[in-house]
């Protein structure tokens, strides 16, 4: 799974937001609201849809072909694609304990009672 650029994360930020599919212009329309950096300028719908095709190219975002204009949603929740990250950085580590213990050791009191819950131990 691909990383986002600062475009690719606003765009999926936006749809992660909603649970109804929109379109570019709608999206363009939602960017232009955002106070960022990234996002000081008006972009074309013509980028917006560039940026919504990379996104089905890396299985993030599914369009619907049946109507027009297109609408898109996002395949997976935030969650799901934030874990896969997590994971994919986790099996390319010789040594995956040592990544283990320095990630829970980074974690805060509230985050490793979640992780104790989650795996079983109180």
């Amino acid at each position: 799974m691909a990383t986002l650029g600062d475009l690719e994360r606003t765009v999926m930020d936006l749809l992660w937001a909603t649970t109804d599919s929109t379109t570019a212009n709608e999206l363009r329309d939602a960017i232009a609201e955002v106070p960022a950096p990234e996002t000081g300028r008006e972009l074309a719908v013509t980028t917006v849809l560039t940026v919504l095709s990379r996104l089905e190219k890396k299985g993030l975002v599914e369009r619907e072909r049946n109507i027009r204009p297109h609408r898109y949603r996002a395949v997976t929740s935030r969650e799901d694609h934030t874990a896969e990250l997590m994971h994919e950085v986790l099996v390319t580590a010789p040594d995956r304990d040592a990544v283990l213990a320095r990630f829970i050791g980074s974690v805060s009191e509230a985050e490793a009672q979640t992780l104790r819950t989650l795996l079983g131990g109180s």
